[in-house]
């Protein structure tokens, strides 16, 4: 396996870092990864190189992946520039989040204005769950009959398999969501302009 130097020496400092963060000694993780002792310090010391067949088992037993380990430190890796997205008339979103990310959450900011369509045709229901916080103005979140008034500054929690929509309550809201892989899901087919 050819390695950079930098990409090298970030891999053995990240696992020498999540071993320490657990409280482990070289023992404890060579165990854990069918490793000797000696060779694990020498692999995170620099004095070895390091094998595919060897960071395998290190990222398993440290609850990690090898794309976690080698992920290059630069900026491209850290920032995010978030496209707006306009699908549904008064709801433009930003994605917050990674793609690669999808087996978990999504992360996302709303700004909702008062040309989203709000009849009850609107509410939508499918499995997931969602969670807000709102980041500026008031937010109206509608949960089958009842009608929710969601202050700048507070959060709301909800299974998505009650009707649901949320609805700007006078002037534009916006909103920063958080939805399980399954919210997601439904939410990105509802907004997808095609």
């Amino acid at each position: 396996m050819t390695q950079e130097p930098d990409v090298d020496a970030i891999v053995r400092q990240r696992i020498r870092s999540l071993r320490l963060a657990r409280g482990w000694t070289l023992d404890s993780l060579a165990a854990r990864c069918d490793l000797s002792p000696s060779n694990l310090s020498r692999i995170e010391t620099g004095q070895r190189r390091i094998a595919l067949d060897q960071l395998v088992p290190i990222a398993r037993a440290l609850g990690t992946t090898i794309d976690q380990l080698v992920e290059p430190p630069d900026e491209a890796g850290v920032v995010i520039r978030p496209e707006p997205v306009c699908g549904t008339p008064g709801v433009t979103s930003w994605l917050l989040s990674r793609e690669r990310f999808l087996n978990g959450v999504s992360v996302a900011k709303l700004r909702i204005t008062a040309e989203r369509p709000t009849g009850p045709d609107q509410l939508r229901i499918h499995s997931g769950y969602e969670w807000f916080t709102v980041l500026s103005g008031t937010a109206e979140l509608r949960l089958g009959e009842r009608v929710i008034l969601v202050q700048e500054g507070d959060a709301a929690e909800f299974s998505t398999m009650t009707p649901h929509l949320i609805t700007a309550h006078g002037a534009a809201v916006e909103i920063l969501s958080i939805l399980d892989h399954e919210g997601s899901r439904a939410h990105r087919r509802d907004t997808d302009p095609h």
